[in-house]
């Protein structure tokens, strides 16, 4: 069997893995990248790309059936689903290039398109050869959780690597799960014509602020999308006309839920199976691979990032665990992980974007003199225009006004939260937002508005006025 010595073998060429192995290549390490899959992993193949190309298709449908508002007179789409499975492979195909095994080549990486096993502490097996490496990082990701419910194995069902091949539109689809994926996907295909039911055992939407969870669950209902949360889901079974039943308990009442096509979006699990983690001695649970702040795992010689590891399975973080690790390895800097600014954004319409703190959280820690601050999107004239009025951005602050977190459920949410990430990370107090000059007319202005009603009560109040009085005597 032959031998390869490196210095870093990265296990997983996801959006982590290939930024390590892009990174530490260039700086000059011998790098030996080991994929079983696609390259690009789950976030180009299966995941954010395909789904925000399947997003804005849903968004452009949803425009035409709607044109009226804007005086453009509103028509039916006519919706092409062997064309829209082509438009997100076009996507895909777009982005691939900078992710191929081609570039990776050229970037003078050793690509070793096989499975990686584990045979000792500091060598890995894969496509016949032995890996061995001063430093491993495993990346292996995650991917989407299968329940153990009755019948579930005996009818047809979709995950997020199956349902964006599908060639024609459902003529009703009931997803499992309401968390970010499963409303995403709920919300798209019933914008492109299809009937869509979200069963969810907790709250819709659950991790986020109920506040503004509810700005986006009214849009769901607007759309026709039936949402039924706290309900259990018991089995499924083939239908007698050949679709899907499942049942469900809601209430202590059990009944029927019969769909055409079922998707299956109950969460992620870390993807461990087939690593041989234990040769390596590395320690693993059922939610993935143990780190400490610096990412190493029990084996101080071998990382583990992204979301195989969490907490937050997210392709940008799995991206910020590529540079903690490389100024690790490369730099032997004791860079550690910083969890207080992460950013997450659920792509519906509104769009659901958050970091932070939430007013929960910050109730529950026991935040002093904590403040809450609120701004909704239809006093804000660019929403006026485009109709884009329903939304909110609401954040939290201690008592000396400090941002601790920010919210938003809006149109462009997820370009709007960067700001307040930044306000967070820094530690910023709210006079900073208040105080920059926005260009109008802007969707980020609901910010700056928002910033600035911190100061309305004493700016307005009966001293101020009293002080205003007497400096207009001079």
């Amino acid at each position: 069997m032959e031998t390869i010595s490196v210095d870093i073998c990265v296990i997983g060429a996801g959006s982590g893995g290939l930024s390590v192995a892009a990174g530490a290549s260039q700086m000059g390490a011998s790098v030996a990248l080991v994929e079983r899959g696609k390259m690009g992993g789950d976030c180009l193949n299966y995941g954010c790309v395909p789904s925000k190309a399947l997003i804005a298709a849903a968004h452009t449908a949803h425009g035409m059936r709607h044109g009226d508002r804007f005086g453009v007179k509103s028509v039916t789409p006519e919706v092409d689903y062997a064309a829209l499975r082509a438009h997100i492979r076009g996507v895909i195909a777009a982005i691939e290039p900078n992710d191929s095994v081609e570039r990776f080549t050229g970037l003078g990486v050793n690509v070793i398109q096989a499975e990686g096993r584990f045979v000792a502490p500091d060598a890995l097996e894969a496509g016949g050869r032995r890996i061995r490496a001063n430093r491993f990082v495993i990346a292996t990701g995650s991917s989407a959780m299968v329940p153990p419910l009755p019948g579930l194995e005996s009818v047809p069902y979709l995950t997020n690597e199956t349902v964006f091949e599908l060639d024609s539109r459902p003529d009703h689809l009931i997803v499992i799960g309401g968390g970010p994926i499963g409303a995403e996907l709920a919300q798209a295909h019933r914008r492109l014509g299809a009937r869509v039911t979200v069963l969810e055992m907790f709250d819709f939407l659950g991790k986020d602020d109920p506040e503004l969870t509810e700005v986006v669950r009214r849009q769901f209902v607007a759309d026709g999308v039936d949402i039924r949360a706290r309900t259990v889901v018991k089995s499924v079974a083939a239908a007698a006309d050949g679709g899907i039943d499942v049942h469900v308990v809601k209430d202590g009442r059990p009944e029927v839920v019969t769909g055409s096509h079922l998707l299956v979006a109950a969460g992620r699990q870390a993807n461990t199976a087939g690593l041989n983690l234990e040769a390596a001695g590395v320690d693993y649970d059922r939610k993935g691979i143990n780190v400490d702040a610096r990412l190493r795992t029990s084996n101080r010689k071998i990382f583990a990032i992204g979301d195989v590891v969490g907490p937050y399975q997210f392709t940008h973080m799995a991206g910020y665990h590529a540079g903690i690790v490389i100024r690790n390895i490369l730099f032997k800097l004791p860079a550690k992980v910083d969890y207080r600014a992460v950013p997450w954004v659920t792509y519906t319409d509104p769009e659901l974007a958050h970091v932070g703190m939430t007013e929960a959280q910050a109730k529950e820690s026991k935040v002093s003199g904590m403040n809450i601050l609120r701004w909704p999107f239809h006093e804000n004239d660019r929403a006026q225009a485009e109709r884009e009025t329903h939304g909110m951005i609401k954040i939290v602050l201690d008592r000396k006004g400090r941002v601790l977190g920010a919210t938003i459920a809006g149109s462009r949410a997820g370009e709007l939260i960067l700001p307040w990430v930044l306000a967070v990370a820094g530690k910023q107090k709210i006079g900073a937002m208040a105080g920059v000059i926005v260009p109008y007319p802007t969707l980020s202005e609901v910010g700056k508005r928002a910033a600035g009603s911190y100061y309305t009560p004493k700016l307005f109040s009966e001293r101020m006025k009293k002080i205003v009085r007497f400096l207009l005597k001079f």
